[in-house]
């Protein structure tokens, strides 16, 4: 069984076509490439993933179970098993600890668990060190890297990454490319990736 299966997905804003009858399964453990230019819709289509859009018509099943756009319970259960970094970072105005450490507290995870999780996935993105800096103040690659420390470290099922080192320099883009890899490897999460450079996709 897939463990993420759209079917027949169409999206449209004020009469606007911006997916029509899109179809693919995703296994466990994969990683699942989207490819398109600019305004092609991989955006949209990762946001209704993320229950964040609802599609005008069509079906997403994540591990056999429907997606229920309607169910504020149903979207909580499912909203912890998923992750999502964007293509543009947003950051709360405090350190790179507590921004990481956010999601944790918020699933209740136990201050000395939430530590401990924090500092290793920090060094998975090579921000050790970084700890106290405000969040605010970094780079834009390394603010990057805290998004994907963010979506990391509450270790979700399925990852999805919105053009995640669009506008990055080589070093910053190759961290965040080791980064994933290692844990799609370890921890066999599934990623849905939405690119436009067909270079990275091949990667």
């Amino acid at each position: 069984m897939p463990f993420i299966e759209a079917q027949s997905l169409c999206k449209e804003y004020s009469g606007k076509q911006v997916l029509k009858d899109i179809n693919f399964k995703v296994q466990n453990g994969e990683i699942f490439v989207l490819v398109g230019p600019n305004g092609a819709g991989k955006t949209t289509l990762l946001r209704i993933l993320d229950l964040l859009e609802e599609p005008s018509s069509g079906t997403v099943l994540f591990d056999g179970t429907q997606m229920n756009y309607h169910s504020a319970k149903h979207q909580l259960v499912l909203r912890r098993r998923i992750g999502m970094v964007f293509q543009q970072t947003v950051l709360f105005n405090m350190s790179v600890f507590d921004n990481v450490a956010y999601g944790l507290k918020v699933r209740g995870e136990n201050d000395k668990s939430a530590k401990q999780r924090v500092r290793e996935t920090l060094e998975l993105v090579q921000l050790h060190g970084f700890e106290q800096k405000n969040a605010l103040a970094l780079s834009g690659g390394e603010a990057q890297r805290v998004a994907l420390a963010q979506a990391l470290v509450i270790e979700p099922e399925l990852l999805l990454l919105d053009e995640p080192t669009a506008n990055l320099d080589p070093r910053n883009v190759s961290i965040v490319e080791e980064a994933l890899s290692r844990v799609n490897r370890e921890k066999k999460t599934t990623m849905i990736m939405a690119t436009h450079n067909m270079l990275q996709a091949e990667n």
